[in-house]
């Protein structure tokens, strides 16, 4: 929302969208989707991960909703500084983006596409950083 010339920018970031297969497939990319539909997702795996954080997360403070249709955990920050708080979860090599990225101000959002290890291997950040933001 506040990037210099927003309006002029607009349309050239949507044709390179188009133009890069962002929107839609483009032609190379229609070529190859057959051979891309043996690829799967294990949805079960995304939603162990899902119900693990909002599990763990909830009993450390975080109010966590239950996502049915994304890959990723959107959850209030403990602190109005959305921005403020994922920065402590960076120091600490947990990376999540601050939901005013998304122009959802104090919120930050989780992807539930790290590994298990990964994940088990955040939770004590997670801890630490809810710690740090109560007075």
């Amino acid at each position: 929302p506040t990037m210099p010339d927003r309006d002029e920018m607009e349309p050239a970031i949507t044709g390179l969208q188009v133009a890069m297969g962002w929107v839609y497939p483009n032609a190379l990319l229609q070529h190859a989707l057959p051979e891309l539909e043996r690829f799967t997702i294990d949805v079960g795996q995304l939603q162990r991960r899902r119900d693990r954080l909002i599990d763990v997360l909830g009993s450390m403070g975080y109010r966590v909703g239950r996502p049915e249709g994304t890959f990723y955990l959107y959850v209030p920050s403990p602190i109005p500084d959305d921005e403020k708080f994922t920065e402590s979860l960076a120091r600490r090599d947990v990376f999540v983006f601050p939901g005013v990225l998304f122009e959802t101000p104090g919120f930050f959002r989780i992807s539930l596409t790290a590994n298990e290890e990964m994940i088990e291997q955040s939770l004590p950040a997670f801890e630490a950083a809810i710690k740090e933001s109560r007075p």
